[in-house]
């Protein structure tokens, strides 16, 4: 099983010691997967090893060295085996399950763990697409939960997908085209991102809750569960609601990464000046200089100034 040169007659091997009688059965299931195996013969990589749809009965470990690009249908007919995926230098494994796509230009770190049913890197759902060259580049230590599904890139957004480190996508969440997820983000069971939008570090997105197109949440930002997120969310803010509403900040999150009570009780301060009412410029050019030399509140202003086309969820969001 190390060359997938003759695949289709590896896996009339296989089904013919499966016990199963009968020539003509043996033939149809000989002809469907001789068809399958040439059309979904797997992709080779840049060391010439080829990862083809269908793996043998008993437990296989197929292990590939280098910068892993895993390309089209990669997967396990029986379920009882997995793939590891090995860089040259570290011997941490990214562990991929069975059963699960894999397509285009995906390169996954080192220690991700990609659990059955999953669909990583195939095309992405827009329309615009026409084909052109993309990828979706996955970091280390994720844990990528059952049918979970990652788009690639698209020409509008860059042709690029990007997921951080020490992630958690729970069951059946949903990664879009050109998405730029950060560092140690936990995204519930049935969230969808839209496309294009940025996730920074230590986001908690909660359970059946959906992130507009184009969207910004800012890091350690934590959004409640059935919650519509239509408008940009600060930095350390808790938003939840029908459609987001700012609550507030995430004082239990700031507490959990030993940020000092000093630089929290600075940044509430600052919040409830910028948030005081509706009239957010005017709040900004206001703010106490006091205010601005803490590195939280610089934070939380840049992030607003950065790009002033998007609404800020606010206190006062409709």
């Amino acid at each position: 099983l190390k060359s997938y040169d003759k695949l289709p007659i590896k896996v009339f091997l296989v089904w013919s010691h499966s016990g199963h009688n009968g020539r003509v059965l043996m033939m149809k299931k000989f002809l469907v997967i001789v068809v399958l195996g040439f059309l979904l013969g797997g992709c080779v990589n840049e060391s010439g090893a080829r990862m083809g749809l269908f793996t043998a009965k008993s437990p296989v470990a197929v292990t590939i060295k280098g910068d892993i690009f895993v390309g089209w249908a990669v997967g396990d007919i029986t379920g009882s085996g997995t793939i590891d995926i090995q860089s040259a230098v570290n011997p941490e494994t990214s562990c991929v399950g069975e059963f699960r796509y894999t397509s285009t230009w995906t390169k996954v770190g080192k220690g991700t763990r990609i659990f059955p049913f999953a669909s990583i890197g195939t095309q992405p759902q827009d329309l615009k697409f026409k084909g052109e060259k993309n990828s979706l580049e996955i970091g280390e230590n994720n844990l990528i939960r059952e049918y979970v599904t990652i788009n690639p890139g698209t020409e509008g957004g860059g042709s690029k997908t990007t997921i951080g480190n020490n992630c958690l996508f729970m069951i059946s969440s949903h990664i879009a085209h050109d998405c730029k997820v950060g560092n140690e983000v936990v995204i519930a069971n049935n969230v969808p991102l839209g496309g294009h939008v940025t996730i920074e570090d230590s986001v908690v997105i909660g359970g059946n809750s959906a992130v507009q197109q184009f969207t910004r949440v800012g890091k350690f930002a934590m959004i409640g569960g059935m919650c519509g997120v239509v408008r940009d969310v600060i930095p350390y803010g808790i938003a939840h609601g029908n459609r987001s509403i700012l609550q507030g900040l995430n004082l239990i999150g700031l507490r959990r990464k030993n940020i000092p009570n000093k630089d929290i009780k600075v940044l509430s301060n600052a919040y409830k000046e910028i948030f005081k009412n509706e009239n957010l410029t005017e709040n900004l050019n206001t703010l106490s200089t006091e205010f601005k030399e803490n590195e939280l509140v610089v934070e939380v202003v840049s992030f607003i100034e950065k790009d002033k086309k998007r609404p800020i969820c606010t206190p006062f969001s409709k």
